[in-house]
């Protein structure tokens, strides 16, 4: 394990209000490791520095971690496992369904689900809106979509208290104005991830009751 890479992880981890076990250290800076050997035969991400995918990637995801509620969390567009991954190491009393429709990136997702023995973890090869589920108390979403095409997406997975946790850059023209009817904006979470010099926030919109 990469010294520099664990006090990295520790130190961010911690200044956002998650407490990293060494064995889950081991497990996040593996998931890079077998990130960055994937991506130079798959292009499952842009960001290719490790530096950069330490932040960009890990501490970007943990920074929703105190958000989280309930049992069951499904991660929409998870892509190559974020932010779905890092959160189920962090998190390991959850249960997550990572969610993709495409294929490369859900192998990877099913591998890493395997290579660390993540069994609270389910890689699943679909579209949102072609998920069927019993109900989830949490929906992730990084970078997944425009707020009204996201829960036109998710809608038919949300209950009463199903919590739709959007990840966003910086604050733009979306507005509650514009979601549709019954649904509201909950809470609005400034996120600050260490090392990331770019704007991040938390959108927690609540469906219809």
């Amino acid at each position: 394990m990469n010294d520099t890479e664990a006090a990295r992880l520790y130190a961010g981890a911690s200044e956002m209000g998650v407490t990293l076990q060494p064995a889950q250290v081991q497990a996040l800076l593996r998931l890079l490791d077998e990130l960055s050997r994937w991506s130079q035969t798959y292009n499952l991400t842009a960001i290719h520095a490790r530096e950069e995918m330490l932040t960009h990637h890990l501490l970007d995801s943990l920074s929703i971690a105190p958000y989280l509620r309930g049992q069951r969390c499904l991660d929409v567009g998870t892509g190559a496992g974020f932010p779905g991954l890092p959160l189920a190491i962090a998190q390991p009393e959850r249960q997550f369904v990572l969610l993709d429709s495409n294929g490369k990136k859900i192998r990877f997702v099913a591998h890493m689900v395997r290579s660390l023995g993540l069994q609270q973890v389910s890689a699943v090869h679909a579209r949102a809106e072609d998920y069927r589920t019993d109900g989830v108390d949490c929906v992730l979403a990084r970078a997944f979509a425009p707020l009204t095409e996201l829960i036109s997406r998710v809608e038919a997975l949300c209950g009463p208290e199903t919590r739709v946790l959007a990840m966003k850059g910086r604050r733009s023209t979306e507005s509650a104005a514009e979601l549709p009817a019954g649904w509201s904006v909950e809470a609005d979470h400034d996120l600050h991830v260490p090392g990331l010099q770019e704007s991040r926030h938390l959108l927690v919109l609540r469906p219809p009751h």
